[in-house]
């Protein structure tokens, strides 16, 4: 690649120049719209077990009171661990919102979830510097967000097929960028950081649908956020780490587009164009079209889940692939079964928080209908190709009758099919009812819709990790 080609000099110099002035409105209308989402899912993330045990580890581990811990109480550890704690929650339900793009060759799969890395690396990064600015977290957020995409769309998809999880590693990068904007580190310490990112990058996908899946968001933020801190103290890394033979894009892929790469950064900023989805469903990005589409044929037909005999569902490699278990025993197994996420929908015409639960989906109802429901690979279906998510469901009846219903490929809560406000709002509500007050949790959605116009944004994260029952 070329000098003028040479992508981690084009980040350093984005990231140096990119500024709140810069951003367009309907980039920061976006922006809050995921840092809403987020907050939601750091503090949905705390029912999880896995948060459980990483804020009791911090806490046990203990160290320099640097930013403070979600679910502990109010007390403060070193910006380390309090990343990987919160990147762990936000990940945790596998809620998280998703980048967009109209590649097919990224099969739905290869791209990263965009947010909770970096709106930890900042926050966290923040809280250790004594920045208290809405716009300085906006910024840093857009940064980590607008760097951790592209490196993402640019690189082949061949570092999705080979079995890394793109969260986990392009996610480290993300942090990184957002830790480092934050703390001021330009040119030969940005590129350092880069490097030392780069090298930190980890997942893969064989840990899909159990705890180690969202600790590798977890760890992304966590490592994302090291990098920043050892650069800024004079460790050195390689200054071209996204570059070259041995850079990340190569190692760890085919390398890269250099059509995508000659476009730039910030032309236009990823987050305007292609966009980015918020999840309707805790689960995988590309389960949500068959589940709508189930779900209105269970409400157009009032479908009673009794009479169900089975389920076939059609689809491409690029849906059954990654949705691997035949049957759920687990809530974490769930987010990644066919069976499970068709079954929920059948019996209980929703599929969130409440329903993604070990006893609902070990449960004798969810067991019985998981058996009941058969996946296909769909050759046509497959031979037209994964620019779209494509699949069939069909219902049959224990009266011969046969449901048929396609997926729409504008799946909902994408930027064709967005969620409304109201949506959204309902989302962070069904992520922290039965968590935090509902007096609280009406403050903290307010501040966060507006994150960029507050002076002290430590108020929100007092208030969001006050909120919260303590491990302790």
């Amino acid at each position: 690649m070329s000098k003028q080609m040479n992508i981690t000099d084009m980040a350093v110099s984005f990231v140096e120049n990119f500024e709140y002035e810069d951003i367009p409105q309907e980039a920061l209308e976006t922006a809050r719209r995921c840092i809403v989402d987020t907050i939601g899912l750091y503090i949905a993330g705390t029912s999880e077990e896995v948060v459980k045990i990483l804020a009791q580890e911090a806490l046990d581990e203990g160290g320099a009171p640097e930013a403070l811990l979600l679910m502990g109480g109010g007390k403060k550890v070193p910006s380390s661990k309090a990343a990987r704690v919160m990147g762990t929650a936000g990940h945790a339900h596998d809620w998280d919102d998703t980048q967009v793009s109209h590649d097919p060759n990224h099969h739905y799969g290869l791209l990263t979830h965009p947010s909770v890395p970096p709106l930890t690396g900042a926050l966290v990064a923040a809280q250790s510097k004594g920045i208290t600015s809405g716009k300085a977290i906006m910024t840093a957020f857009l940064a980590g967000f607008e760097v951790e995409t592209k490196v993402s769309e640019w690189m082949q998809a061949d570092h999705y097929l080979r079995g890394h999880h793109s969260s986990g590693t392009i996610g480290t990068i993300g942090a990184c960028i957002a830790a480092a904007k934050i703390m001021g580190l330009k040119g030969d310490s940005l590129r350092h950081a880069i490097g030392m990112a780069a090298s930190f990058a980890a997942g893969i996908r064989c840990n899909f649908g159990t705890m180690t899946k969202p600790l590798h968001v977890g760890r992304a933020a966590e490592n994302g956020v090291t990098a920043a801190r050892l650069a800024a103290r004079g460790v050195t890394a390689d200054p071209s780490a996204l570059d070259g033979r041995w850079g990340l894009p190569s190692v760890m892929s085919g390398g890269v587009s250099a059509d995508k790469v000659a476009a730039g950064f910030a032309n236009p900023l990823s987050i305007v164009s292609p966009g980015v989805s918020i999840k309707p469903y805790p689960s995988g990005i590309v389960t949500h079209q068959s589940m709508d589409a189930l779900l209105e044929l269970v409400k157009e037909h009032d479908v009673d889940s009794s009479k169900v005999t089975s389920i076939d569902f059609f689809a491409g490699s690029n849906i059954l692939n990654p949705i691997r278990y035949a049957v759920a025993k687990n809530h974490l197994q769930a987010k990644f079964s066919m069976a499970a996420l068709l079954s929920m929908i059948v019996l209980y015409r929703q599929a969130g928080r409440q329903q993604f639960t070990d006893e609902v989906v070990a449960g004798e109802a969810m067991q019985d209908m998981q058996a009941r429901v058969h996946t296909h690979l769909d050759r046509h279906i497959e031979s037209i190709g994964f620019d779209k998510i494509r699949s069939r469901i069909e219902v049959t009846l224990e009266d011969g009758q046969v449901l048929v219903k396609e997926a729409d490929d504008r799946y909902r809560g994408g930027p064709a099919k967005p969620m409304s406000d109201d949506d959204l709002a309902d989302k962070f509500k069904a992520c922290t009812n039965g968590l935090i007050d509902p007096s609280i949790q009406a403050a903290i959605l307010s501040q966060a819709q507006r994150i960029d116009e507050s002076e002290d944004v430590s108020v929100l994260l007092t208030e969001v990790m006050g909120s919260i029952s303590s491990v302790a």
